[in-house]
């Protein structure tokens, strides 16, 4: 296990230990081993560190795209994506591609009476990309419009089955 570099650009996986963390799962030896592999609890956040030491967590690792070798926080694009007036929910899953390993595709519920196109969401993400706030890899491959993002019991968007849905 590496630690990151403290440049505000590198990610990875924020892994603690503490006497008091739970040891593992009920009944599930084979969970257990891999949530504590290398004695460390892995929590499967992705963060960065800043050179003053901030720790900001940019997503989940099962959320992460991984794209051309470059991770892209889906949570980001999202985010980004949500600052566009005409958008109401949001959510951004990878698909499997051939020549990258995966591209991100945009799930938007548009405000009511919003007319946008799929070209208007690239072109948004884009102006981000024009800045430098994110890299041009990270603008979705493909914005599907939908009625509704599917949930969870607790009310988070359900990406384990919009990714089965959209794949």
């Amino acid at each position: 296990m590496e630690d990151v570099a403290h440049d505000g650009s590198a990610y990875g996986e924020i892994v603690v230990r503490a006497p008091w963390l739970t040891q593992g799962y009920l009944n599930n030896p084979e969970a257990s081993a891999h949530l504590w592999d290398g004695g460390y609890l892995h929590t499967q956040d992705i963060a960065n560190i800043d050179t003053s030491g901030n720790v900001q967590i940019t997503d989940r690792i099962k959320d992460v795209i991984k794209s051309g070798g470059e991770w892209i926080s889906s949570l980001e694009i999202e985010s980004l994506i949500s600052l566009h007036p005409g958008v109401a929910e949001v959510a951004v899953i990878g698909i499997k591609d051939e020549k990258w390993g995966e591209r991100p595709v945009a799930l938007v519920v548009l405000e009511e009476d919003a007319e946008i196109t799929e070209d208007d969401v690239k072109q948004h993400v884009m102006s981000f990309s024009k800045t430098g706030r994110i890299s041009k890899y990270a603008v979705p491959q493909i914005v599907r419009f939908v009625d509704s993002l599917q949930k969870t019991s607790v009310g988070k968007t359900n990406k384990k089955w919009l990714r089965e849905q959209f794949a």
